[in-house]
This record gives structure tokens, C-alpha cells and sequence, in this order.
């Protein structure tokens, strides 16, 4: 199988500093004030889009363009597709399932030609990272509280969808698949799969970068599995990184990072909200103080990758590039060989 060029300029990188990933996209475009209009442009689509982010790759491209140019300025060394919700699952809502390898190929194309214009300023690689979100279905988990062994989805339907997704996504250019904001494990691990079996299709390395989103405060996601345990369930994929998104403020994340930092011999990269939403679902956290709980992470040497989710802006962005300056990446550990199992929670066996 062919090496990944990217993930070999990816590790030099950070190798010598901290990188930076870009924040949120909603956030963004909520800022936008776009109507329902904005959205359909000229699709004749029977269901109301408005909210239907990934469809404005085709219909405002202009908007998600500058979006990801905003995040460069700022100071990202990846910037992600606006492809969270781009899935044959998803967009069944919006009655947009056939535009759904349109909607990657340019949400791709938005972001490597945006990424390679900033590179060939100055010199400073620039990485493209597909995103894939976990869909509105889970597969370990039964929507029916009367039926607790019904499932939505099997795991080759949803290893299927993943599959198409993340196929069009390098075929527009991404350098990496994130399989981001990852709520159940299973789900994770059918993404995990249709990578692995594009990229032996493909007979090239695809780089997957996997991110966990915790769900209460004791540290698990919706599946139930512990920060431990989801890393030894996902270890086996020899991620690119591993790491945290979304869920609470930096604050509040970092006893979780501190858990996975310890024992995950991968990059780390973790993005969090900005803060907590208020009454409103508005977030009130500002960059400086994002900014300062980001630097006490580069401190500690906690982290290789940072960036934002829910309620980050460039601004965000731009205060925790600046935060990281001067700080030592984390560095990867070597682990004594040990066998580690996992149900929600980790079992580790003494070699």
C-alpha cells in the first residue's frame, strides 16, 4: 500500500510545534443570516432546507469559502469540510440524499484549493481533513424504549454510507478522513472499517484522524465507554490522531485530555466548544479566555493538535495559535507492551 505523503509532512510538523486545527462552521454561518432561499438555490428539493449546512458547499460556496479562509488567516494549520452532516443518512431529512457525493467532492474542493493558496504564500504546509460526523442513527443504542433489541441501522449499512463518503471526500482532495463527534462507539468502528476498505481498494494509505465527544461529566460518550476504554476499542485503526471535540468548555475537558495523553501513543488533537451555551444555546466564552485555557494545555504538554467546536470563531482560533507559541508539542510515548481490553470500561493485562 502507498504511504501517505500528507501524514509524513503531518508528523514533521508535529514534531516541531503545536498545531492548529479551524473551529466551528455553524457558528459561522448562523452569523450569516442566510434564509431558506440561500440554501435550496436553484435545487428543486420538495423539503424545507433551511439549516441544512452541508448543502450550501453547492448554493453559497462563496460563504463556506471565506469561512475557511477566515480560519487560515487566523492561524489553522488543517482546516476541516464543511461535510459534518454530507451522508446518504442525513440529508434523507432534507430529501437531499442525491446530492450527497456533489456536496463532498466540492466541500473538498473548497478546502484544498483554500489550503494551497495559503501554503504557496508562505511556505507552511496546509492539510485538508474530510469530515464525517456519526449521523442522526446509532447502533448501539434502540430508539424504541418499548423494543430494547431494535436497531435503526446495521453496521454494513452504516459501514456502507461511510464508505461512499468518505471515498468522495479523496476524490476531492482531502489529505485525511476525521471521523469526528463520535457519540457511539460502534459507529465509530463502522467508520473505522470503510476507511480501512477504501484505502485497500485504493491500495494507498488513508489517514484517519478519530474524536470522541463526552457526554456527561464522568467522562463518557452516549455509548457509555470511558475515554480509556474508546481508545483501546479504537487503537487498532493506528489513527493519525486521537482525541476530544465538542462536549464542555477547555476548563471542564481538561481532566479527560490529561486521561488520554497519558496513554494514547498517537498525536492527541482536541477541539473544544467555547465554553458552555447559556440559557440561550448561545456561547459567551471569548477568545482570550479560551486563549488561556489552551495555554495551560500547551503547558503541561498535554496536546499536538488544538482547535474549536461549538461557538468558536477565528478569533478563537487566533488567540489559541498564539497561546501555543514557544510551547513544546506533546511528546508521543513509547508504552511497555501490554494487552488492553475494553467494555465501557478499560482492562489492561501485565504483559
Amino acid at each position: 500500500m502507498k504511504p501517505s505523503a500528507a501524514a509524513a509532512r503531518f508528523r514533521e510538523q508535529a514534531a516541531d510545534r503545536v498545531l492548529i486545527t479551524d473551529g466551528a462552521f455553524g457558528t459561522m454561518i448562523q452569523g450569516y443570516g442566510l434564509q431558506e432561499t440561500d440554501y435550496r438555490g436553484g435545487y428543486d428539493l420538495a423539503l424545507d432546507q433551511k439549516g441544512n449546512n452541508d448543502l450550501l458547499v453547492l448554493t453559497r460556496a462563496d460563504v463556506i469559502d471565506a469561512i475557511t479562509r477566515a480560519y487560515l488567516d487566523a492561524g489553522s494549520d488543517i482546516v476541516s469540510t464543511n461535510t459534518f452532516n454530507a451522508n446518504l443518512i442525513s440529508q434523507e431529512d432534507y430529501g437531499a440524499v442525491h446530492l450527497v457525493r456533489d456536496m463532498n467532492l466540492a466541500a473538498a474542493r473548497i478546502a484544498r484549493v483554500a489550503a494551497d493558496e495559503y501554503q504557496a504564500r508562505d511556505g507552511r504546509p496546509r492539510f485538508v481533513a474530510g469530515a464525517i460526523g456519526p449521523t442522526n442513527k446509532t447502533l448501539s443504542l434502540s430508539p424504541d424504549v418499548n423494543d430494547p433489541g431494535f436497531r435503526a441501522v446495521d453496521f454494513d449499512t452504516m459501514k456502507a454510507v461511510y464508505a461512499d463518503q468518505a471515498a468522495a471526500l479523496l476524490d476531492g482532495g482531502c489529505d485525511f478522513i476525521l471521523i469526528e463527534t463520535i457519540f457511539d462507539t460502534l459507529n465509530a468502528k463502522a467508520a473505522i472499517m470503510a476507511v480501512i476498505e477504501v484505502a485497500e481498494a485504493r491500495e494507498t494509505e488513508v489517514p484517519v484522524m478519530i474524536s470522541m465527544t463526552i457526554t456527561d461529566m464522568s467522562g463518557r460518550n452516549l455509548s457509555g465507554h470511558s475515554v480509556e476504554a474508546f481508545w483501546y476499542t479504537v487503537r487498532h485503526a493506528r489513527p493519525l490522531t486521537i482525541g476530544l471535540n465538542c462536549a464542555f468548555g477547555a476548563d471542564l475537558l481538561r481532566p479527560h485530555v490529561q486521561v488520554l495523553s497519558g496513554i494514547a501513543d498517537a498525536l492527541v488533537m482536541v477541539y473544544p466548544n467555547a465554553g458552555l451555551p447559556n440559557d440561550l444555546g448561545e456561547y459567551d466564552e471569548q477568545p482570550e479566555t479560551t486563549g488561556g485555557f489552551i495555554r495551560e494545555w500547551a503547558e503541561g504538554q498535554l496536546v499536538n493538535v488544538v482547535g474549536g467546536c461549538c461557538g468558536s470563531t477565528p478569533g478563537h482560533i487566533a488567540a489559541m495559535a498564539k497561546a501555543v507559541q514557544g510551547h513544546r508539542p506533546r511528546p508521543v510515548p513509547v508504552l511497555a507492551v501490554k494487552t488492553t481490553l475494553a467494555g465501557l470500561d478499560p482492562m489492561v493485562l501485565a504483559a
